[in-house]
């Protein structure tokens, strides 16, 4: 192999042995994004399986998909997967066998919106009720709490028996893991509110059951925000403080990420910054675990990845919108010569404009071309009209919502 740009771009290419013993074959992971490629009843579709495909064929280490529901009542939204009783098996087996291909690892990013289940299909419950503007929720019960950790751990348990290599915890961006560790949403009153001990108490169950229920060789990673960048939400120093915690379970990756889907609430993806997002909190995390640290988020460049991992802050460098933008940039910076992605600059743009643009390159890619809505107003018209059609397709499969209890 080529020098690759020097010592510190060849060590991104170097091997980690994770925990659990699994292997990523180098330092670089496709992180999750909602690709919004289902089929609108929850099962994976021959385009998602091209996508992961495509993504293994430029050589990232790891993608991850994101957004797989447990539970279809409380989805993000109606182009999430649904993994559980009665899924489509032989299509989750086969996109596990298309993700993991010339080496590749393939994990599926569990999550549950909570308070931030889509309506339309969704029952909004949260840690505690709400009725904000744009964000109206109840309250989940004890007896609902209580079943969480076994919700995770089945469905992590279904993944392992269909062939993917590891499940991530969705713990970040406002959905109902982050939602227990975040003040804001989580004002209860029981062991599941309060103090920070007791509102990462859920995290710490849910990680502790799905290790339980799989092998000891299958990846258990979580996603957690460094902040969710609401005054007076969940800040860095409460982030430290869990990540101390996830230690002692003994999870194989602690992917750092930030900011929250809180309607009104500015993405991090959407700012105007450069470089990676949370350096700083990751080096500080860095001094507060062992467990291996994938940070998420700003990378644009082979240097400020390179930098990331050769100087010991992270050992994965999560890439989402670069991979979007060039689906075989790993192998491409596997090259002497290199080269980074061209990142689109865009003017004003409506709130989620951007990350629907994104969102239908990916639809783009998957169906084998490359091109996009023009700008970000056309890709969110694209991206909701899409969405609505399969509103009805959802319902069909999985019934209409049922109502909050009061």
């Amino acid at each position: 192999m080529a020098e690759a740009g020097g010592a510190a771009a060849a060590a991104l290419f170097r091997p980690l042995t994770l925990p659990s013993g699994v292997v990523l074959k180098n330092r670089l992971a496709k992180a999750a994004m909602s690709d919004s490629l289902g089929d609108g009843r929850g099962n994976p579709t021959g385009a998602q399986r091209r996508l992961y495909a495509r993504w293994a064929a430029g050589g990232a280490a790891l993608s991850v998909v994101g957004e797989v529901q447990g539970d279809p009542h409380f989805a993000e939204k109606p182009g999430n997967l649904v993994l559980a009783p009665g899924a489509d098996a032989a299509g989750f087996a086969a996109l596990a066998r298309c993700g993991a291909a010339d080496g590749s690892r393939l994990w599926l990013q569990l999550g549950h919106a909570g308070a931030l289940a889509h309506p339309p299909i969704g029952t909004p419950k949260g840690p505690s009720a709400l009725d904000l503007p744009g964000l109206a929720c109840a309250a989940l019960t004890q007896a609902e709490v209580a079943a969480l950790p076994a919700l995770f751990a089945r469905t992590a348990a279904q993944a392992e028996r269909l062939g993917f290599g590891g499940v991530e915890l969705h713990a970040a961006h406002g959905f109902l893991l982050s939602q227990f560790l975040s003040p804001l949403f989580n004002r209860r009153g029981d062991a599941y509110g309060g103090p920070l001990a007791n509102r990462m108490r859920l995290l710490i169950e849910t990680v502790e059951a799905v290790r339980d229920a799989v092998g000891a060789g299958f990846a258990v990673a979580v996603k957690l925000n460094a902040t969710d960048q609401l005054a007076g939400g969940f800040a860095e120093d409460e982030a430290l403080a869990v990540v101390a915690a996830l230690e002692a379970t003994g999870i194989d990756l602690i992917d750092i990420s930030g900011g929250t889907y809180f309607p009104g609430a500015a993405a991090a993806s959407d700012r105007r910054t450069a470089g990676p997002y949370f350096g700083a909190f990751a080096a500080a995390a860095r001094q507060r675990t062992r467990t291996p640290l994938m940070l998420t988020g700003g990378f644009k460049t082979r240097a400020e990845a390179a930098a990331a991992v050769a100087g010991g802050t992270v050992d994965v460098v999560g890439l989402a919108r670069a991979l979007v933008l060039d689906p075989a940039l790993p192998r491409r910076w596997r090259t002497a010569e290199g080269g980074d992605p061209g990142f689109p600059r865009f003017g004003e743009s409506p709130e989620g404009g951007i990350t629907a643009w994104y969102t239908m390159r990916l639809t783009a890619l998957a169906e084998g071309g490359a091109s996009a809505p023009a700008d970000p107003a056309a890709a969110l018209d694209a991206y909701r009209a899409r969405d609505a059609a399969r509103v009805a397709l959802w319902r069909a499969r999985f019934g209409p919502p049922p109502a909050n209890a009061t």
